[in-house]
């Protein structure tokens, strides 16, 4: 009790960063759509899944996914047609950090794409789990 009264500030980082980890994990529990980079690695793997990179030209140059076709969100709907292809495989899409990535999968549902994901966290958590990044243009 007495090491809990002198160190109360690193007690209370405890419980408010296990509280913060505990909402994140119900929040996400029922989204199957948010991949994990070892997750979507496995869909790649296992289901030969597409990866679509929704970033700039100059983000994308900086490093990507080495299998990820590039296509920025800003050009999605004029190149529909030539996704066309991919609405029966799984299709993980992806960019900086997971939010221009979830407005695409939002557009491709509505294309009528039925397996979307999205890479939860992006390139950022790609790179941070030590994953491949290839500097090839596709």
């Amino acid at each position: 009790m007495e090491f809990l009264q002198q160190n109360w500030y690193w007690a209370a980082l405890a419980a408010v960063s296990g509280a913060w980890l505990l909402t994140d994990f119900i929040r996400n529990q029922g989204n199957k759509s948010q991949l994990s980079p070892v997750e979507a690695t496995l869909l790649i793997n296992r289901e030969d899944a597409v990866v679509i990179d929704v970033r700039e030209q100059g983000e994308y140059a900086q490093g990507h996914i080495p299998s990820a076709r590039h296509i920025p969100l800003g050009d999605l709907a004029r190149r529909s047609a030539e996704m066309d292809k991919w609405k029966e495989r799984p299709v993980i899409l992806c960019c900086a950090s997971g939010a221009r990535s979830a407005s695409a999968a939002g557009q491709l549902k509505k294309a009528g794409f039925e397996k979307i994901y999205n890479l939860r966290g992006g390139m950022l958590e790609w790179e941070k789990a030590g994953h491949p990044i290839s500097r090839k243009r596709k």
